[in-house]
C-alpha cells in the first residue's frame, strides 16, 4: 500500500528494537489495521511526518494484524490508535478521530510534548494565578482557539516550540474565559492572541498590560508580533534619522520620532513612552535629541515619521497632542492632509509678505516680534523648568529667577529676548540661577504659582518666599533688579560707622556697580511700629532700590547729626555729597512705600522711555527742556534751582536728550508742525486740557525768567502754542471683523425618539492594540493609570509644544 512505502515500519515493539541513542527521541507511533478505509488517514500521517521531523519527532507505524504487539493492539477498540513515545516511555495516547488532518496531528503532538511550556486554563482564576506567578519575572502569551486541532492551534504550538523558553504560553478553548479578559464582547468564533507584559508588573496588585495581535493568527504573524513585543519600547537615537533602522522598519512598520531637547528630556521621554504604548505593534517610537543631531528643519517641528518604503523622505510635522500622532499611524492619509495644511499656511505667509499692509501689525511689539521671529535666541544659560523639576530646581541656588511667559504672546517673546541678554550679562554670577517656564506648555504649574499675567518674573529665595518684578522689561532694569535682590532689603547695619559709610556709598560688592540713591531708615528702640513697617516696605521694594536700616542704641545721635528725630529717612544722592533728612509721620506700610518711591525720584531727571511712567503717575504738568544732546552746565544749574523748589511747586521739572531718546523728535512734531530750534523749554499740561506752552526763545533760560514766565501762565496771560487732540490713538489698520468672517452656525437638530447612536466596533480582549475592523484601541482601565505608564498627559510639551491648532497667531509666535 502507499503508506507502507513511505512510513517507517516497526516490526517488533520492544526495548530491544531501539538503539540506546533513541531513548531520548520522540516517536509518534500509529497502530492501525491496514485497510482501504485507512488510506486517507495514512496520507495525513504521511504529510505530517515531514513537519514533525522539524521538531524532532519521528513517525512510525505498527500493522496490528501482522505484528505481535498485544500491549497496544490487543483489543479491538485499540485499533487505529496513535501513541506518542519518548524513547520507550509512553507520553500520550490519541484517538485517531482527533487526528483528522496535518494541522490537528502537528498541533496535538506538540501540545503533548510542550506540557511545561504551554499551560491549558479553563477559568479566569487559573489565568490570574499564572499571571501573579510571572509578575516581575517573565511575560506571557495567552492564546484562545475555538477548538483544538485547528490551523491556529498548530500555529500557537509551533510558536511555543520556538519561544516557550522565553515566554510562558497559556492556551484556552473556553469562550467564557476570553470574554472575561475583555472589556467588550469579542468574536469567539475567531482565534485571539494576547501578549501580556507581566515582567514590567513589579507590584502584586499591578495588572499585566495586554497587547493583542491584530492580523489573523498564523505562525508568521505570531513570530512578527513577538519580535515587536521584544523590541525596546522607546529607542533613543543621536544620529541622522535617515540612517536609523529598527526592527519595526524591517518588519514593514513606520517609525515615529519624538523630537526632544536636553531641558525637556524627562517630559519628552514620558511622552514617547505614552505614544509607544498606544502604538505597540503598529509602529516604533524613537526619541531624537535635537542637541546631538543637527536637523535642518523648522524649530517648531516636534514629530517626524519614517516609513519602511525605500526612497521615501522623513516627514517632519508640527502636531498639537499625542492623539494626532496616533491618528497619523492609523490613518496614512492624515500625514498628507497635515502637509497640505502647512503648505497652504506657508503660501499664505508668502502672500502676506508681498502685501505691505499685511506686514504692518497693529501693535509695535507684535510687529517687532513678527519681524524677528526667525531669529534664534541664545537661551543656553537659561534653565527650562517643568512640572517635574520646578520645585527641585528652586533649591539649586540662593536666588532662582523664574520668568513665566506664554510662547504665543508677543510681549512674552519680546521680554524673552531681553531675558536672554540678561543671562549673558550675569553668566557666572554666584548664587543666581536664571530659569523660565512656558505657561502654554505647563498651565497647571503657572496656575499653582498664581501667575495671572504674562510675562511675570519672580525671584525665589532658597526655594521659599518670592519677590515679583514690577518694573520695565529692559535688559538693564532686569539685571539691576536681579543683582539688587541678592542683598537683604533693608540691609541691617550694626554700627554708626557702617551707617555713615553706607550714606557715603560704601556698599557690598553686589551694590557697588549700581548708581542708585541710597536710603537709610533710622529708628530708636521706641519706634518699633515704624521699624516693622519699614522692614515690610523693604520686602515690597526689594530689587528696586537700596535700603539700609539702623536701629542701635546710638540711633538718636545719628539722626541728630542730620537735624531729624527718629523715625526718619536719610537720602544720600550723588555718593553721599548731599544727604536729605525726612521725618516719618505715617507708619503704615502702604504710606511708607508710596513716600519712599516719591522721595527716590530724581529732582531734575532726564526723561527716558523707561522712567517716564513713574513721572506720569504723579499726574502733574511737565516743565521739560528738549535738547539735541547734553544740556549746558548753566542750563542745568538754573533748571535745578527751579526744581529744588518743588515742595512749593506742582509740576515736574525735567529734560529730554533727543540723542538718547529719539522718540522725542516725534513728540515735538506732535506739538508743532515743524521741529523748533533746540534747546526748547515747554510747559505741557498732559492731564488737564493738553495745552502746550513754549518758553520765549529770545530769553535766556534762567531761574528768574522761568519763574516769571510760569506766573504769567498761571495768570492766563500766555497763549498756548498748541493743544493736544483729545482723540484716542488708533491702530494704523482697521480691526478685523471676525464675526463677519465666521461661518453661520449650523442649527442643532434635536434627536428623534428611537434614534440610537452608531455602534462602535468591539475592542480586542484585554488588549491595547486594535485588531482590524473588529476592534478599536482599548481605553485604559482603572488599573492602568497615568502613574503606571508614566503618561505625561494628552499634550506634547517641551520640544513638542501645544501649538494652537497651527492658527495664525500660533504660527507667528511659535515656541522659541
Amino acid at each position: 500500500m502507499w503508506a507502507e512505502e513511505h512510513l517507517p515500519h516497526l516490526s517488533v515493539w520492544q526495548e530491544d528494537a531501539l538503539h540506546p541513542e533513541d531513548f531520548q527521541r520522540n516517536f509518534f507511533c500509529v497502530c492501525i489495521s491496514v485497510s482501504p478505509g485507512a488510506q486517507p488517514f495514512l496520507e495525513q500521517i504521511e504529510s505530517s511526518a515531514e513537519a514533525l521531523q522539524d521538531y524532532g519527532v519521528s513517525v512510525v507505524k505498527v500493522n496490528c494484524p501482522t505484528e505481535d504487539v498485544s500491549k497496544y493492539c490487543g483489543k479491538e477498540n485499540a485499533l487505529r490508535k496513535a501513541f506518542l513515545f519518548r524513547g520507550n516511555r509512553l507520553i500520550r495516547e490519541f484517538p485517531t478521530d482527533a487526528l483528522f488532518d496535518v494541522n490537528s496531528i502537528v498541533a496535538n503532538v506538540l501540545f503533548a510534548l510542550l506540557f511545561n511550556e504551554v499551560k491549558y486554563v479553563e477559568t479566569l482564576a487559573d489565568l490570574e494565578n499564572i499571571e501573579n506567578v510571572l509578575k516581575g519575572k517573565s511575560n506571557m502569551v495567552f492564546a484562545y482557539v475555538p477548538a483544538t486541532g485547528t490551523a491556529e492551534h498548530r500555529a500557537v504550538m509551533e510558536a511555543a516550540f520556538v519561544y516557550g523558553t522565553i515566554h510562558q504560553f497559556v492556551l484556552t478553548t473556553e469562550a467564557a474565559l476570553l470574554k472575561a479578559t475583555s472589556h467588550d464582547d469579542p468574536d469567539v468564533s475567531s482565534a485571539w492572541l494576547l501578549f501580556c507584559h507581566c515582567q514590567q508588573a513589579t507590584e502584586p496588585a499591578q495588572p499585566c498590560r495586554r497587547t493583542a495581535l491584530a492580523p489573523p493568527l498564523t505562525l508568521l504573524s505570531i513570530h512578527r508580533h513577538l519580535k515587536l513585543m521584544g523590541a525596546p519600547l522607546v529607542t533613543e537615537v543621536a544620529e541622522d534619522p535617515e540612517k536609523i533602522s529598527t526592527v519595526h522598519l524591517q518588519l514593514g512598520l513606520p517609525l515615529v520620532f519624538i523630537l526632544s531637547q536636553k531641558e525637556t528630556y524627562e517630559a519628552d521621554r514620558r511622552t514617547a513612552e505614552f505614544v509607544a504604548w498606544q502604538l505597540l505593534g503598529k509602529a516604533g517610537v524613537a526619541l531624537l535629541s535635537r542637541d546631538r543631531v543637527d536637523l535642518n528643519v523648522l524649530q517648531r517641528s516636534n514629530v517626524a515619521i519614517k516609513t519602511p518604503e525605500e526612497g521615501m523622505p522623513i516627514q517632519y510635522l508640527v502636531l498639537e497632542d499625542t492623539d494626532e500622532v496616533i491618528t497619523l499611524v492609523e490613518d496614512k492619509n492624515k500625514v498628507k492632509q497635515i502637509q497640505e495644511v502647512e503648505q497652504e499656511e506657508e503660501e499664505e505667509d508668502e502672500e502676506e509678505k508681498e502685501n505691505n499692509n499685511q506686514d504692518i501689525q497693529d501693535d509695535q511689539v507684535v510687529e517687532a516680534v513678527s519681524r524677528d521671529k526667525k531669529r534664534e535666541l541664545p537661551l543656553e544659560q537659561v534653565l527650562v523648568l517643568t512640572e517635574e523639576n520646578f520645585h527641585s530646581s528652586l533649591s539649586k541656588a540662593a536666588r532662582t529667577v523664574v520668568l513665566f511667559y506664554a510662547s504665543w504672546e508677543a510681549v512674552s517673546l519680546a521680554v524673552l529676548r531681553c531675558y536672554s541678554e540678561v543671562a549673558s550679562l550675569l553668566k557666572g554670577t554666584p548664587g543666581v540661577l536664571l530659569s523660565r517656564v512656558n505657561c502654554w506648555d505647563w498651565p497647571g504649574l503657572c496656575s499653582q504659582e498664581n501667575v495671572t499675567q504674562f510675562p511675570t518674573m519672580r525671584i525665589y529665595k532658597e526655594g521659599q518666599q518670592s519677590v515679583t518684578y514690577g518694573g520695565m522689561w529692559g535688559t538693564e532694569e532686569l539685571s539691576s533688579f536681579i543683582l539688587l535682590s541678592k542683598v537683604s532689603c533693608p540691609l541691617k547695619l550694626a554700627t554708626m560707622d557702617e551707617a555713615e559709610g553706607y550714606l557715603r556709598g560704601e556698599f557690598p560688592p553686589e551694590l557697588s556697580s549700581h548708581q542708585h540713591t541710597s536710603l537709610l531708615g533710622v529708628f530708636s528702640t521706641a519706634t518699633t511700629e515704624a521699624r516693622e513697617a519699614f522692614e515690610e516696605a523693604g520686602n515690597i521694594l526689594s530689587g528696586h532700590i537700596r535700603m539700609g536700616m539702623y536701629f542701635e542704641d546710638d540711633a538718636l545721635s545719628l539722626s541728630r547729626k542730620y537735624s531729624v528725630s527718629p523715625p526718619a529717612l536719610l537720602l544720600a544722592r550723588s555718593g553721599g555729597r548731599s544727604v536729605e533728612s525726612i521725618a516719618l509721620s505715617k507708619h503704615s506700610v502702604q504710606d511708607m512705600v508710596q513716600m519712599i518711591r516719591y522721595q527716590l525720584l530724581d529732582i531734575f531727571p532726564e526723561i527716558t522711555v523707561s522712567n517716564l511712567p513713574q513721572y506720569l503717575q504723579l499726574g502733574k504738568p511737565f516743565l521739560i527742556l528738549f535738547s539735541a544732546g547734553d544740556i549746558s552746565q548753566m542750563e542745568s544749574k538754573e533748571m535745578l534751582k527751579v526744581a529744588k523748589g518743588r515742595a512749593q511747586q506742582t509740576f515736574v521739572a525735567c529734560w529730554l536728550n533727543l540723542k538718547n531718546t529719539p522718540v522725542g523728535h516725534g513728540i515735538l512734531r506732535t506739538y508743532f508742525s515743524t521741529t523748533p530750534s533746540l534747546p526748547v523749554l515747554l510747559w505741557v499740561k498732559l492731564h488737564a486740557g493738553g495745552q502746550v506752552f513754549k518758553f520765549p526763545s529770545e530769553q535766556p533760560i534762567t531761574e528768574m525768567n522761568i519763574l516769571s514766565w510760569l506766573e504769567k501762565l498761571q495768570a492766563g496771560l500766555e497763549i498756548p502754542s498748541s493743544t493736544l487732540s483729545e482723540e484716542d490713538w488708533k491702530p494704523p489698520l482697521p480691526a478685523y471683523d471676525f464675526l463677519q468672517m465666521m461661518e453661520p452656525p449650523v442649527p442643532e437638530l434635536s434627536p428623534h425618539p428611537g434614534d440610537t447612536p452608531a455602534q462602535q466596533p468591539p475592542q480586542s480582549p484585554g488588549g491595547d492594540t486594535a485588531r482590524g475592523d473588529r476592534a478599536t484601541r482599548e481605553k485604559p482601565s482603572q488599573e492602568s493609570t497615568a502613574e503606571e505608564i508614566g503618561s505625561p498627559g494628552r499634550g506634547l510639551r517641551g520640544t513638542a509644544p501645544r501649538l494652537a491648532a497651527r492658527d495664525k497667531q500660533g504660527k507667528r509666535h511659535s515656541e522659541l
